[in-house]
């Protein structure tokens, strides 16, 4: 096993974990398979109770790990399946340790930090590197480790510990380690000093940085590079110019363009692995189809303006995985997506005196918007803003997406405006509302907060008669996708990748996906075309099913259930453009080369263009135009 460290110095939020997802990308480009583990040094023991608005959003994977939003950038760029084991926290190793020395594990021993503390720490990330999280099912090649904080900080300084240990253990030809660093640009000037205060406080702490990933604004030149080189006592090949780039796509590009692939290989002697040929010819694929699509982005001149509209957008990582969705989607579309982001709490009654400007503005960028986006949240504050907004879209033809809680504000604002269910509410808001159209679900824990709602990857199952549904079409078609498929071959000469063929057997069949894994179950004759798909939740509240069967006779379809048929998952609306709600998170199985399909759906309604997008023309179109076929 090789293991990859990635370290940062000077600042948090310098940019780690978007380098530690392209060394694992360039890695698996080659045909190597790839894991991740991310180590976040606080003593919660996992992400799921932290604030969105202090911590940015909790990533849900598909075991219901609720973990740093870092794990979704990995998932993003590496196409692979992580769990919760994948997230380390400091919570976590204290709990395993207490818990090991209340059974006895370490009997007449006095615990410590070292190396008690250090050598479960160590034993997890060799555990979790080792299995498998890619369609292959094989144990991976190389483990790419982010270091959450700053080294020298308090709280990481027993994972640094642990991680010298590790080096030690495995050997120099088998850990490598980036150290990821500020040069700031003073008065015009790049200054090296930083950096070099940095190398001497990872060295001091026994850790030696076999690369050094300087960010910067501008690209550092010959001399900064030998300067930095000479002080820090490395070649100056192996100092890594990480500039701003248009786009965090084409990091990857970058860093290729400057040796790291190949410094990648050269340092943990990859060379002598033997490689799958198929896995080769795949990475390749992939490779291409990254840069054909990051580049192309570049020359994206036609607008999509989509105003997401949410509490917490004062946090730039709140909706990270959203977001990124969008870009998927977008690019998919070929399109430049203007993502403008509106307070909910503006689009309120009481913000028209207390808020003018902020109100009136809000409205303006509501009406202008080609589509609405709500996604997902917790409590009363600021949802009359989100209601006003999806009224508004629906009665405008404004193409809308509601995740989560969006699904459940469109059920709400549906109920009042076309049921005349006008005190129609959520028992989240009001425990005692006279019509409680959203109810908590009555499996949840209602005494314990941590990891106790609806989380993971769940099943859909589209109803009888949804064939008109463009939602439903969307995931059986599968179109906007790049992804090669697991032979190798190209997505537009494959079969079908989310859905399997018919089944001729009498036996369902699952097929693993980078959204998930759809299902398709025996056709009986009467429907030959039933669809069930997987999606990744987290939720408490859902729609009360004693109130469908109004909401459905006055036009609202709800065309997903789950296994029950008593819980809704997909709302939609016919005579409309693109009216979605979703229970289920689809931000969190979006790839860059497969769009999330409510998203792709979304944005290529916004654009104009959705019949072919949903056909595949447009995305056929583009490749030929690039040459390819």
């Amino acid at each position: 096993m090789k293991y990859v460290l990635v370290s940062g110095g000077v600042i948090s939020g310098i940019g780690k974990g978007v380098i530690a997802s392209t060394c694992g990308l360039l890695l698996k480009t080659r045909g190597f398979k790839v894991s991740s583990i991310k180590i976040d040094p606080y003593l919660n023991i996992d992400a799921g109770l932290m604030a969105p608005a202090e911590h940015g959003e909790v990533f849900v994977l598909d075991d219901g790990g609720e973990t740093d939003l870092d794990l979704g950038n990995y998932e993003r760029y590496l196409n692979v399946t992580l769990t919760r084991d994948n997230n380390i926290t400091t919570g976590k190793m204290y709990q395993n340790v207490i818990a090991k020395e209340r059974a006895g594990n370490y009997i007449g021993k006095t615990v410590q930090m070292v190396p008690h503390l250090t050598d479960e720490i160590q034993e997890t990330i060799e555990r979790v590197a080792r299995v498998p999280v890619d369609d292959t099912n094989e144990t991976p090649d190389v483990c790419i480790i982010e270091l959450g904080g700053t080294v020298g900080d308090m709280e990481s300084a027993v994972f640094v510990e642990a991680l010298r240990r590790l080096r030690r253990a495995v050997g120099k030809d088998n850990f490598l380690q980036i150290h990821v660093s500020l040069v700031p640009d003073i008065h015009g000037e790049l200054k090296s000093k930083p950096t070099q205060a940095s190398i001497r406080d990872v060295r001091s702490l026994g850790l030696s940085p076999d690369l050094i990933a300087c960010r910067s604004v501008k690209t550092l030149d010959k001399k900064l590079i030998d300067k930095i080189a000479l002080y820090c006592d490395v070649e100056p090949s192996q100092v890594v110019s990480v500039t701003d780039v248009s786009s965090l796509y084409r990091v990857p590009l970058l860093l290729d363009s400057q040796g790291l692939t190949e410094q990648l290989i050269d340092v943990l002697h990859l060379k002598q692995q033997t490689i799958s040929p198929s896995l080769v010819t795949r990475g390749s694929q992939i490779w291409n189809a990254w840069k054909e699509l990051t580049m192309s982005r570049d020359h994206f001149f036609k607008e999509v303006r989509i105003v997401l509209v949410g509490k917490y957008t004062d946090h730039p990582d709140a909706y990270h995985s959203v977001v990124k969705s969008l870009e998927h989607a977008a690019m998919a579309c070929s399109r430049k997506l203007v993502r403008i982001d509106v307070h909910s709490g503006h689009l309120e009654a009481a913000a028209e005196t207390e808020l003018p400007l902020e109100y009136h503005q809000a409205w303006r960028q509501i009406h202008e918007a080609d589509g609405v986006l709500v996604p997902g949240g917790f409590g009363v504050r600021a949802c009359e803003g989100m209601i006003s907004a999806i009224k508004t879209c629906r009665e405008t033809s404004t193409p809308f997406l509601g995740i989560c809680l969006g699904l459940q504000l469109a059920a709400i604002e549906f109920a009042r405006n076309k049921c005349s269910l006008l005190q129609a509410d959520s028992t989240e808001f009001h425990e005692d509302a006279a019509v409680p159209l959203i109810i908590e679900m009555p499996e949840i824990d209602k005494t314990t907060m941590g990891a106790t709602m609806r989380l993971g990857n769940r099943p859909t199952y589209f109803q009888p008669g949804s064939e008109w549904s463009k939602v439903y079409n969307l995931y059986r078609n599968d179109p906007g996708s790049s992804m090669p498929t697991a032979n190798g071959t190209s997505p537009l000469n494959a079969s079908n990748s989310n859905v399997t063929s018919s089944c001729t057997n009498g036996t369902s069949k699952n097929v693993s996906t980078a959204n998930g894994t759809a299902v398709q179950e025996p056709s009986p004759s009467s429907d030959p075309s039933p669809l069930i798909i997987n999606e990744r939740h987290r939720h408490r509240w859902e729609v009360n099913p004693a109130y469908v069967k109004t909401l459905e006779s006055a036009g609202m379809n709800f065309v997903g259930r789950d296994d029950s048929g008593k819980r809704m998952e997909i709302l939609e609306l016919k005579d409309h453009p693109f009216f979605v709600g979703v229970q289920f998170h689809p931000e969190y199985l979006s790839r860059v080369l497969r769009p999330s399909k409510p998203f792709l759906g979304f944005v290529a309604a916004s654009a104009g263009i959705l019949p072919e997008i949903m056909s595949g023309k447009r995305r056929r179109a583009s490749l030929m135009e690039d040459g390819e076929s």
